[in-house]
């Protein structure tokens, strides 16, 4: 099924970011994890798509497992990064053949120690670019990325909002929100969004925390911020794995209820309306997040 199609008559819709895995045990651990997810029955798994397009073929295969043998909707990530217009196309012809219609198209980072992205020659510059070659190519549905609180790179959320408009334009049909921990900071975009006369879908990225470090590293690399509350919590339990797991799996819980639930408020924001979906970045992790699932399954929080 086409994840436009489960948007417009599911709500909300609950998704599992993984990686292609660099190891045979790795592979191993993928599998397990996706076979304990399956009977939780995700309305959708994403994979991603290594850096400078390195984990191209290992991304097509996973998805294509993914939806052979465990009966789970896949989308593949897709970037502009190390691949020309005829490479890409490539990708997609496979993709189609495997069953795989679903994309989120990225332009991607620039590779190691580039501070500025270069289009590969016959490629493109800009996700939007690569939104509207993929509509192009036959019948895909296309996600594309939004930022809370702004693109690294965007000269200011004005401009930010722009690109995001023209990538809407040229046919993204819903949007997946990098990861945030103050929800207050996503309703503020999505206000921002909605008075652009965006009308997508946007799902809502959230990372369990699951490693204290970790945290840091990820919110400086997208541009997060970490509200006080968390980091302070983060800082008391930092050296016990276990609390930090079960602070991060806490945190992430009341973040979607807030989410979810209009009427949900507190520390952790009200939204006028629920989000139409949560996607889970699980870093190949997925325990924390098939926790919080889980919680919000028991609370019927979404459900």
């Amino acid at each position: 099924m086409l994840i436009r199609d489960r948007l417009a008559h599911k709500r909300p819709v609950f998704s599992f970011e993984f990686f292609p895995p660099k190891t045979a045990e790795g592979e191993s651990a993928l599998m397990r994890s996706l076979e304990r997810l399956a009977p939780l029955e995700p309305d959708f798994v994403s994979v991603t798509y290594g850096a400078g397009g390195s984990t191209r073929a290992r991304t097509i295969e996973v998805v294509s497992r993914i939806k052979r043998e465990f009966g789970i909707e896949a989308m593949a990530h897709l970037t502009c990064v190390g691949a020309t217009r005829d490479e890409l196309a490539a990708v997609l012809d496979q993709l189609a053949d495997a069953g795989v219609h679903n994309v989120l198209a990225l332009r991607g980072d620039p590779p190691k120690g580039d501070s500025t992205f270069t289009p590969t020659p016959g490629g493109f510059l800009h996700a939007t670019d690569l939104v509207g070659f993929i509509r192009s190519r036959g019948d895909f549905c296309v996600g594309a990325a939004c930022y809370p609180e702004v693109h690294p790179e965007a000269a200011n959320a004005q401009a930010d909002l722009r690109h995001l408009s023209e990538k809407v334009a040229a046919g993204a049909d819903f949007l997946i929100s990098q990861l945030f921990f103050d929800n207050a900071k996503f309703f503020d975009f999505e206000t921002a969004v909605r008075a652009a006369g965006i009308a997508v879908p946007i799902l809502a990225g959230i990372m369990p925390v699951t490693n204290a470090s970790q945290v840091a590293r990820f919110s400086q690399m997208c541009g997060a911020s970490i509200p006080e509350v968390l980091r302070t919590r983060l800082a008391e339990v930092e050296g016990d794995p276990q609390e930090v797991f079960w602070t991060g799996v806490s945190y992430a819980a009341h973040q979607c209820r807030a989410l979810l639930r209009p009427s949900a408020g507190g520390p952790f924001g009200k939204a006028a309306v629920g989000v139409p979906g949560i996607h889970f970045y699980t870093l190949n992790k997925s325990p924390a997040a098939r926790a919080i699932f889980e919680i919000l399954r028991i609370a019927r929080v979404g459900f």
